[in-house]
């Protein structure tokens, strides 16, 4: 609910404070007062576009701030805390146009993009302008009517949780059998690569391994050579290292004991002996292993020229690069033979939720239809209340393809002219998007509104002169339906028609006044004489008559 409304330096206003009541809240006033500029500063805080033009004094700041109670709106509450805003008792929506027109948005004094701003202002307000009845057409609008009557809401939400995991199945299907209509086409080419690798078989670090045991084979010759040398110059020489180390240490054994170093020093020789020793050993067993072996040579050169081959024909560095494509190839070969089996289990569990899906759509359908009866009769009823006696809405809920809301499409069908007696069988029934009028459209909304508001929690609903081309009863009735509806919600209404006017529990006048040599637009809330006098000038004129202030008492006693 809006509790109070702030504006300052927006075009004529100076500064105007309204604080509005719980109920039907009316505003009236001269054409040209301002009240259009009213709805103006208002949009703002609801999330529309700034325009530096709205600064008549650009000197000063525009600042728009809206109060809001939220006790009641569980949703409002939800909003904030996801968005990380400060929760309190009441928000507060407030925006700021500087003097260089940059506009700046505010939650609960927090700074809020416009889209937050557009987001939480639509669970707060419902601006029903003259203008804006185009949503009336719209088949998501008149489906969100559908199912409020019919109390859809939990069922709705079953079936969206069913029908998206349905959807993401469904996906899932469609790019599986791509997969494998594009590994059919590769399948046999991958065969063939994968034969290719698996025929030579390789080990790991094979190629690697291979390249430096032939470096080897071929320098076997010169290898054995110099191991024969150290092998012979270490053992069989004619003065061997490792027998001229041994003589060296029975020539300093004798005097070990006679000085402190040289117990050391020998055991230095020993040690250095028995290290000539095991190499001299590992030398000859390394000898022994080298043999040239041509037969070996051309066997490791055969294998490395195949390869080097496939290396280069994949553009790879290493075998294990080879190791990994052959397993990438066998995993690609499996999943082919695999895909149908997945393909087939995915088709089970998607046919399982369009299933289940259609069962929640076909309840959604049947509460649906169920609502066609009462609210043509009721919105047709209405529609004689507001001055419309030979108009007509039907329903049209036709079976289609699963969607987000089900499987219905659904269509509001008018006719503004039905004749006398006649049914609404009527072959002139078409779309309301196409035949009706900017007025038909203002009172039939109303009047669905009315319907709708005691299903949901609507909240604070504004009418913006939507009572044009109606007075007399009619504009009765429509007071008559905003009051009613005013009962469980917040209504403000600007108006120019002094029936519904007669029906505020707070009636606001918007009038222009010069000061400072400047016209200005400003707002006060008016008593009960002030009521009677302002009603029966729009009755009568600028000066009102004895019966004409006698009709306006009477409306608003009524």
């Amino acid at each position: 609910m809006l509790n109070k409304l702030t504006i300052q330096n927006y075009a004529i206003i100076e500064e105007i404070e309204i604080d509005f009541s719980q109920r039907l809240n009316i505003i009236t006033g001269e054409t040209g007062a301002g009240k259009s500029i009213l709805m103006g500063a208002l949009s703002l805080i609801l999330g529309e576009r700034a325009d530096s033009s709205v600064l008549v004094n650009t000197q000063k700041k525009c600042f728009i701030e809206g109060v809001f109670s939220i006790d009641d709106k569980p949703e409002v509450l939800q909003f904030l805390e996801s968005n990380e805003l400060d929760i309190d008792h009441e928000l507060v929506l407030r925006r700021e146009i500087g003097s260089n027109g940059k506009s700046r948005a505010f939650i609960n004094d927090t700074p809020a993009s416009l889209q937050q701003l557009r987001q939480l202002a639509s669970l707060l307000v419902d601006l029903h302008q003259q203008f804006d009845t185009l949503e009336l057409g719209d088949s998501d609008f008149q489906r969100e009517v559908m199912d409020a009557l019919a109390g859809n809401q939990s069922v709705l939400q079953a079936y969206q949780l069913v029908y998206r995991e349905w959807q993401s199945v469904a996906k899932q299907l469609t790019e599986l059998k791509e997969q494998k209509s594009a590994f059919t086409k590769e399948a046999d080419y991958h065969q063939f690569l994968f034969d290719e690798l698996n025929e030579l078989a390789l080990k790991e670090n094979e190629l690697e391994e291979l390249d430096q045991e032939l470096k080897v084979l071929n320098s076997s010759e010169g290898i054995k050579a110099a191991l024969t040398k150290v092998y012979f110059d270490l053992r069989e020489s004619e003065q061997p290292v490792v027998t001229l180390l041994k003589q060296m240490v029975q020539q300093l054994q004798p005097f070990s004991d006679m000085h402190k170093d040289l117990q050391a020093l020998i055991e230095r020789l020993q040690s250095t002996q028995v290290e000539l020793q095991d190499i001299a050993s590992e030398t000859d067993h390394i000898n022994d292993s080298v043999v040239f072996d041509e037969q070996r040579i051309e066997w490791i050169n055969q294998r490395l020229t195949e390869g080097y081959k496939l290396l280069k024909k994949h553009g790879l560095q290493s075998t294990g690069d080879l190791l990994e494509l052959q397993a990438s190839l066998a995993k690609k070969l499996e999943a082919v033979l695999n895909i149908d089996d997945t393909i087939q289990q995915l088709e089970k569990e998607m046919q399982r939720l369009q299933d289940e899906a259609d069962g929640f759509a076909t309840q959604l359908s049947k509460a649906r239809k169920e609502q066609i009866q009462p609210l043509e009769t009721n919105v047709n009823q209405l529609l004689k209340q507001v001055g419309m006696p030979n108009a007509q809405l039907k329903v049209s809920i036709q079976p289609g393809t699963l969607h987000v809301y089900g499987k219905d499409q659904i269509e509001f069908l008018f006719d503004a002219n039905v004749p006398a007696g006649q049914s609404n069988t009527s072959h002139r029934f078409e779309p309301i998007r196409k035949v009706a009028s900017g007025g038909e459209l203002s009172r039939l909304m109303l009047c669905i509104k009315s319907l709708v508001a005691k299903s949901i929690n609507l909240p604070t609903m504004i009418f913006d002169e939507i009572d044009t081309g109606i007075s007399g009863e009619a504009a009765k009735q429509v007071g008559m339906i905003m009051k009613e509806m005013a009962s469980g919600r917040q209504i403000i209404c600007i108006t120019h028609q002094p029936q519904i006017a007669g029906k505020a529990d707070a009636h606001f006048f918007v009038y222009k006044e010069i000061v400072n040599d400047a016209v200005k637009t400003n707002i006060r809330m008016l008593n009960q004489d002030e009521r009677i006098t302002a009603i029966a000038r729009m009755l009568s004129g600028e000066k009102p008559t004895a019966a004409a202030l006698e009709n306006a008492r009477e409306m608003i006693m009524n």
